[in-house]
């Protein structure tokens, strides 16, 4: 069943719409064959290793002069987000991460989080049990329901980059904004991991934010295809 779902991985594709943004994304599948209990947080040594790193590399005062930074705060500008008010999700990831504080949600959301730390790119991971593949990024058209990880269900205006299901479920918006209907759960055993790209953010980059999500995932059971689509 997994070896199917990793041989048919083609299951997302961005309009032209979309593509004139300068969107793209790196994605890949992954899978709990069999749920380990973990007697210890089985990633603290990561988020301690991950903590050491970004405070050799960076200041809070310096980091929005890093070009990775510097290339999501223009994107959030270009799609009408003021990103000195909403930060992308690296980003804040990196700044808490710098004041010794980083979040322990869950083992599977928390390797995500330590890749895109790593990286400063955006990763979703979303619940392939709650998604009908084909998936596409869209261009708003007004009046999408959207339900947001945390927040107050919204209609959303035109022109917003979205990621959508077969079924008009809006899973994201993009860059920054995840739904309750396709987040991971705690019962979670089949994922979709998605690295966010935009103009000015290298794709080999990209592919390695995918590929940490998946090596991370590895060291608490799960298994992936060793293979990540570019879209």
């Amino acid at each position: 069943m997994h070896s199917e779902a990793c041989n048919r991985l083609e299951i997302l594709t961005i309009d032209e719409d979309a593509k004139s943004l300068g969107i793209f994304v790196a994605y890949t599948y992954a899978w709990l064959e069999e749920r380990k209990s973990f007697t210890q947080y089985p990633l603290e040594e990561e988020i301690k290793n991950l903590i050491n790193y970004l405070k050799n590399k960076y200041t809070l005062e310096k980091l929005k002069e890093d070009p990775i930074v510097r290339a999501y705060r223009d994107f959030f500008w270009k799609i009408g987000i003021d990103p000195t008010k909403t930060r992308p999700s690296s980003e804040a990831l990196v700044r808490r991460a710098l004041k010794n504080s980083f979040p322990r949600i869950d083992p599977v959301i928390d390797a995500g989080n330590i890749a895109s730390a790593y990286t400063m790119i955006p990763i979703g991971m979303y619940d392939m049990n709650s998604i009908k593949p084909p998936l596409r990024i869209v261009i708003s058209k007004g009046g999408e329901v959207f339900r947001p990880i945390g927040g107050n269900e919204l209609i959303l205006e035109k022109g917003i980059p979205i990621l959508i299901d077969s079924k008009g479920i809006v899973m994201h918006i993009y860059p920054h904004r995840d739904s309750i209907e396709t987040m991971v759960r705690k019962n979670t055993s089949k994922l979709l991991i998605i690295a966010a790209g935009v103009p000015g953010v290298g794709k080999d980059l990209v592919k390695k934010a995918a590929e940490l999500v998946a090596q991370l995932l590895e060291k608490i059971g799960w298994r992936w295809c060793k293979i990540v689509e570019i879209a």
